[in-house]
């Protein structure tokens, strides 16, 4: 993948420059790294087949960054905005995700032969994504609660839901081992989808090897555990929907193509407190 420096750069820019702004009126700010694995839901392999799912996997990583609200200055029990303070944070990401992807399930059983097989057999295919977003996350419990925990020697859980959104900067590519291995031809795939397309094959009929900004929905479940009073260890299980169907590289015409393309991914995160007032 051929990575658009200028554009981490800005991305970059942005988190930093928010985290600058924030610490400015007096929010607490929290960084961390993030790590863990990725399935994969697309066009490619069978829908709802356990080989699919657990074949199209792959990984992702990133930074973060977390405003908190708890830490307000003017933070008190008649404070109007208690109640968010101490159950709301904002999560600000840079991730990359990277996922190889190939066909599975009955229609590519080792069982199975001819020409249509082999042509499935030898198609696959690779989404990478740098995602930029931010998520609301609700915390069950009291942030305050949760963060005096650890100075108190009884270390908690704090479990949390979040929504938010996305942009993505997606850059496919496709590839075949069948016949020529020209992705150009149309007889090097399979033959429903290209009698499902125009008359003229072309790469942009049901093949995508260009990139794009696409932007999704996010939602998360996880918890957090407090470390030490400025460190956590975030366990996370994130949902990330694609408002377009081409991240793969693949967008066929068949009745079988009934959502966009989209991913979970468990992550595993370390945080750390950059200012606590």
């Amino acid at each position: 993948m051929k990575l658009n420096f200028k554009l981490l750069s800005l991305l970059l820019f942005f988190i930093l420059s928010t985290s600058k702004g924030f610490s400015q009126i007096d929010f607490t700010n929290e960084i961390g790294i993030v790590v863990g694995p990725v399935a994969f839901q697309s066009d490619f392999g069978e829908r709802e087949d356990f080989e699919t799912n657990s074949g199209n996997t792959g990984f992702g990583i990133g930074v973060l960054h977390f405003i908190n609200f708890n830490y307000k200055k003017d933070f008190t029990s008649k404070n109007l905005w208690t109640f968010f303070n101490d159950h709301f944070k904002i999560r600000n990401e840079l991730t990359y995700n990277r996922t190889k992807l190939n066909h599975f399930g009955k229609w590519v059983d080792e069982f199975r032969s001819g020409m249509n097989t082999e042509k499935l057999r030898g198609h696959s295919g690779l989404s990478q994504n740098i995602n930029l977003g931010s998520q609301l996350e609700f915390f069950l419990r009291s942030i305050r609660e949760f963060e005096n925990s650890s100075r108190r020697g009884n270390n908690l859980l704090a479990p949390y839901i979040s929504l938010g959104a996305q942009i993505s900067y997606s850059n496919p590519s496709v590839s075949t081992s069948y016949g020529d291995g020209n992705i150009n031809n149309p007889n090097n795939f399979y033959g429903p989808w290209v009698q499902a397309t125009n008359p003229n094959f072309n790469e942009d009929s049901f093949l995508f090897n260009d990139s794009q900004f696409v932007f999704s929905l996010v939602g998360s479940i996880g918890t957090r555990y407090k470390l030490n009073p400025l460190s956590d260890i975030v366990i996370d299980l994130k949902w990330q929907f694609f408002l377009d169907d081409r991240v793969d590289g693949l967008d066929h015409n068949l009745t079988s193509n009934k959502s966009n393309d989209w991913l979970l991914w468990l992550n595993f995160s370390y945080v750390y407190y950059l200012n606590n007032n």
